[in-house]
């Protein structure tokens, strides 16, 4: 799939999944569109892997909070003459917070990052995929997108649009020798956690920590199922386990132990 010509572009590519990401991609060869708000920190990262792996990398600094961010980022790729085979929508974050006292400008932002510009970008970049007939979406969803998650109800819900999108989307593509890959991990090792005050909750626990997945493990996983067009990749076998378990529980069921599970800790 990748070939020497191969550009991924990688929304928040400045640390965690989707630096770990361009770092698996660069490795295979692929040229780098690096996107994120944090403009110094790409430019580090483009530096250091075109370095290395003799790739091109471009740095777009943007926020993807704001409105037509994707409309404007696939006209900044167009003003610089790049071309788009992979597409890797992981910018995105989260909040931990009963929903009710959840700051709504947070929320917001939240829903446009997670959401909105996940789904603008692969419908700017699908087309052009298609008159080429080759290309490959990778859209990081979660865990969190199988069940409720009360405390974290409008990340988890925006989780679930993302794996539900991305799967319809792949469905779609059948035949097309295009595909989307939803890839799922659960709690990873990144600052992702600090980011969502989730070290104040239960989660959290020193369990949770030793299960967690390395982020390199996490980029790997999800990469060699994009590239084998793989519709869904869950990170991990614990992750798949409890996947497959909450499927068999009523929802209700599921909320409810998630509340207690994600329930904040005791000083």
């Amino acid at each position: 799939m990748i070939t020497p010509i191969s550009t991924a572009l990688i929304t928040g590519a400045s640390s965690g999944i989707g630096e770990a990401i361009a770092r698996q991609l660069a490795a295979h060869g692929a040229n780098l569109i690096l996107v994120a708000r944090s403009e110094r920190r790409l430019q580090a990262l483009a530096a250091e892997l075109s370095q290395q792996y003799g790739v091109m990398a471009t740095v777009i600094a943007a926020d993807l909070s704001q409105s037509g961010a994707g409309r404007k980022l696939q006209q900044e790729t167009e003003a610089r003459g790049l071309q788009v085979d992979l597409l890797v929508n992981n910018a995105g974050f989260g909040g931990f917070s009963e929903f009710a006292r959840q700051d709504p400008q947070e929320i917001s932002e939240m829903i446009a990052v997670n959401v909105t510009a996940l789904t603008d970008l692969t419908r700017l970049f699908l087309p052009a995929m298609l008159e080429r007939g080759r290309g490959r979406v990778l859209n990081v969803a979660s865990t969190a997108g199988f069940i409720p998650g009360p405390l974290m109800a409008v990340y988890y819900a925006t989780k679930a649009y993302v794996l539900s999108f991305s799967e319809a989307v792949n469905e779609e593509l059948r035949g097309t020798g295009l595909s989307v890959t939803a890839l799922c991990p659960g709690p990873v090792d990144t600052g992702f956690q600090d980011a969502a005050t989730l070290n104040e909750s239960k989660l959290m626990t020193g369990v949770t920590r030793l299960a967690m997945l390395d982020v390199e493990t996490v980029a790997r996983i999800g990469v060699e199922a994009m590239l084998r067009g793989q519709g869904v990749a869950v990170a991990g076998l614990a992750n798949k386990v409890q996947v497959s378990a909450f499927r068999l529980l009523p929802r209700a069921a599921a909320a409810r132990i998630i509340a207690g599970v994600q329930a904040r800790r005791e000083e």
